[in-house]
């Protein structure tokens, strides 16, 4: 009973909080702001830059927490309200701006979908944080979500784009297809037990370093790469289970029709007539 006194006290804001944790979430809410406003003022790749400074802050401040064991419930708190505007509300207004304005209502309809999906996974992700497994998240990530608009908007720049685009339905779909992602039961690998400290086989080291030189090279293209194999890695996960579940389903099928097989009776011999002192089969 006093344990659980203590650990109420230290989550309750009256008691003090963390300064360096939800210093680093600060500036990451600072980042999503300046996003919006540069999106309004039409400096599409300058928002997008700020919602990759405001991942690296998400990042930051929770692996800061755990290693100087100093997450609190009003920091998770806080951390989800301040990705509702650096991941749903600054990436919603930013791909609408640059590329679904055209559309009309169907625009503002998808922009405000995402925003939408972005805040029930946060709320799903907040109400299941105790029970939820550690190694995976359940739906998309809404940083990831907002890193593949954030990623396509610097892509569009890297080949040459100006401003905003042309109405495209590509981008229309990629929207809605982002909030459903967001909301699904699919499972995504989540990096916090990842072990990094521990050692790992040479290969390893080899493909780290060819993918730094990689992303330092194309930068716009590994980022993009990176953020959309990781979205379409919940789906496709599914669906290589399920293609494993049915082809053990037809391996156990199969099994069992050899078993029945062999423990059905060996068919009755053809009756033999005795001839002349000789026996022979009735087709004789």
């Amino acid at each position: 009973m006093k344990d659980k006194q203590r650990e109420s006290d230290d989550n309750s804001p009256h008691r003090g909080v963390y300064l360096l944790p939800n210093l680093i979430t600060t500036g990451g809410l600072f980042a999503g702001v300046y996003s919006i406003l540069a999106s309004v003022r039409g400096a599409y790749w300058v928002a997008a830059a700020a919602i990759l400074v405001a991942n690296v802050c998400d990042i930051l401040d929770g692996r800061v927490a755990r290693m100087t064991r100093t997450s609190t419930k009003f920091g998770i708190e806080y951390d989800s309200l301040a990705d509702v505007i650096a991941f749903g509300v600054a990436p919603g207004i930013l791909v609408y701006t640059w590329a679904l304005q055209q559309w009309g209502t169907l625009g503002w309809l998808a922009a405000s979908t995402y925003v939408a999906c972005g805040a029930l996974r946060l709320a799903r992700f907040n109400v299941q944080y105790e029970s939820s497994e550690k190694r995976h998240f359940l739906g998309l990530p809404i940083p990831a979500a907002a890193e593949v608009i954030a990623s396509l908007v610097l892509l569009y720049y890297f080949f040459g784009g100006e401003g905003e685009t042309h109405k495209r339905i590509t981008l229309l779909l990629t929207t809605f297809a982002l909030a459903g992602l967001m909301v699904s039961s699919f499972r995504y690998f989540s990096f916090k037990e990842s072990e990094l400290l521990r050692r790992q086989p040479f290969w390893s080291l080899v493909a780290v370093v060819v993918t730094l030189a990689l992303f330092i090279a194309l930068p716009q293209v590994m980022l993009f790469l990176t953020f959309a194999l990781y979205a379409g890695s919940g789906p496709g996960r599914w669906a290589y289970v399920l293609l494993k579940r049915m082809r053990a389903g037809r391996r156990g099928r199969g099994s069992a029709d050899v078993g029945v097989a062999a423990a059905a009776p060996p068919p009755p011999s053809r009756p033999r007539i005795v001839v002349g002192g000789r026996s022979g089969s009735s087709e004789s």
